[in-house]
């Protein structure tokens, strides 16, 4: 019989966490050999004993998913990354994807579906959320370098970047907050595949939804 898979479970929320070590220990394929509440955390323990697998949430507090995952990765480069997260939006699945992760699942998924990507992961294949899949593959095709990707509201605010506004102006002139603007921001550069606002100026103009003269 072979050895177990080892598995590091990457959560803020104890009941997350207790949860899927509680689940995983009834399975014999795998062996739960850690458990961290943060990413910083979850980059000692992988430091000190380099787990097969790493089932990481993205959103928590001091350093986030994504950057635990870049550095999981440099750490130890044969250790792999699942994201079990709630987040599908874009601005949470390319960064991730790019950070080094494996495979990306959904906090919706079956309890045997997760188990089957942890495993899968051990033998370096991917596992992606089908809506995931989707968006990938339109990344990779260019269909979303298009504005019909765009919401009404992330489509308001690029024609304001193009206007030369910052997120306070932006802010002001649509009766958001910053921060909600700051994500929209987020969005409609990940959306267009565009790295700064720079870009998605250019690009704004280019496809001529602000006139070059106005």
């Amino acid at each position: 019989m072979s050895d177990p898979v080892t598995v590091l479970i990457v959560d803020d929320h104890p009941v997350v966490r207790q949860g899927m070590e509680m689940f995983l220990e009834t399975q014999e394929q795998v062996k739960v050999t850690g458990l961290a509440e943060n990413g910083a955390e979850a980059a000692r323990l992988v430091s000190a004993t380099p787990p097969d697998v790493v089932l990481m949430d993205l959103n928590m507090p001091g350093m986030d998913g994504i950057e635990a995952t870049r550095q999981i990765r440099q750490i130890s480069p044969q250790t792999q990354v699942v994201v079990l997260t709630s987040h599908h939006e874009d601005a949470m699945v390319f960064p991730a994807i790019k950070a080094g992760a494996l495979s990306y699942l959904l906090k919706s998924a079956a309890p045997d579906e997760v188990l089957d990507t942890i495993l899968a992961a051990a033998r370096g294949e991917a596992r992606l959320h089908p809506r995931i899949a989707k968006r990938l593959m339109d990344e990779v095709s260019g269909t979303s370098r298009s504005l019909t990707a765009l919401t009404a509201r992330e489509l308001e605010v690029l024609k304001l970047i193009a206007r030369g506004c910052d997120n306070r102006a932006i802010a002001a002139q649509l009766t958001l907050s910053e921060k909600t603007v700051k994500t929209h921001v987020s969005n409609i550069l990940s959306k267009l595949g565009l790295t700064d606002r720079t870009q998605a100026a250019i690009y704004a103009l280019r496809q001529k939804i602000v006139p070059l003269d106005e």
